[in-house]
């Protein structure tokens, strides 16, 4: 059974900046020695062309403009505070940092209406919030849709409760680890899943070597085999490079995976061809995002079903 889609919503941001709110835990973040004009053309040149690209190879976008208030330096991240589900039902997120919380806006799903997507809100989880409690959507979870099974690497971002939660509420068999970053010398704890491993049908792209206890490493490793999914590791520079932030959805005819040049100039010719088994793959330049945002493709997409 197939669980791609072919539909994702992107949202165009307004003023796209370093959040210094997310920074505190997001180690992809950095500065930019751009001025905030300058930085803003190029994440949004980078944007558009992003979208461009999607629809040239056969992929439906709802674009969604945001507004400049308030203001929403990382609403072009959509996937965290979304997910959408079978038959347009709807799960939204409590979110770590106080201004990613305004990006769950009405004119978001005016905009869906728009484009033929009547929504069902099912799971409101945002009231945890109030408990200092977050679980970033498909960010903080890898989802599995086709087995039923989530992947989640515990972080400030992505709590155990929340996770049994929905699991419980969404049938999911949760499988929950840590996974690490060198930072200055120090394993600090990666902010968000879908940074360190992907999941298609038939492969999963995971940096193995993030999780540093063995037997949460092999408990994640024998998920994904019983599954007969083709494991693609990845090393932490290729993750620094965002190639475990892709995403695999569909056209028309095909799988398409979808990553920012950068991932796909991480990865070898070896791990490109294992990858071309299953998708095409297309990529393009997310430069400026990244190195301001922290995040790449696959956050910047939330999958319509």
């Amino acid at each position: 059974m197939n669980k791609l889609t072919n539909h994702v919503l992107m949202v165009r941001p307004y003023l796209f900046k370093k959040n210094e709110q997310t920074a505190s835990n997001n180690y992809y973040q950095s500065d930019s020695s751009l001025n905030l004009n300058t930085l803003n053309k190029l994440a949004l040149k980078e944007f558009d062309e992003f979208v461009k690209i999607l629809i040239k190879n056969g992929i439906k976008v709802t674009v969604h403009q945001d507004n400049q208030n308030p203001e929403t330096p990382d609403s072009l991240f959509p996937n965290n505070w979304i997910s959408f589900h079978d038959k347009h039902k709807v799960i939204v997120y409590p979110m770590f940092a106080k201004n990613r919380r305004d990006e769950r806006s009405n004119h978001i799903f005016d905009s869906l209406k728009k484009s033929g997507v009547n929504m069902e809100i099912i799971y409101d989880l945002t009231n945890y919030e109030n408990q200092n409690l977050f679980l970033e959507g498909t960010g903080s979870m890898v989802l599995d849709r086709v087995n039923k099974k989530l992947y989640a690497s515990l972080s400030d971002r992505t709590d155990k409760s929340i996770i049994l939660d929905f699991s419980e509420k969404m049938n999911y068999k949760p499988i929950i680890f840590s996974s690490f970053q060198t930072v200055n010398n120090d394993r600090l704890k990666i902010y968000h899943t879908n940074v360190m491993m992907s999941i298609g049908d038939k492969f999963a792209a995971i940096g193995l070597n993030s999780i540093d206890d063995i037997s949460e490493r092999d408990l994640v490793l024998n998920e994904l085999r019983n599954d007969n999914k083709e494991i693609i590791s990845l090393s932490e520079n290729q993750i620094e490079h965002f190639a475990g932030n892709m995403l695999l959805i569909k056209n028309s005819i095909q799988p398409v995976l979808v990553m920012s040049t950068s991932a796909y100039d991480s990865l070898s010719k070896d791990q490109i061809t294992k990858l071309e088994k299953y998708a095409k793959i297309i990529h393009t330049n997310l430069e400026t995002i990244e190195k301001a945002g922290g995040g790449s493709a696959r956050c910047m997409l939330a999958e319509i079903f």
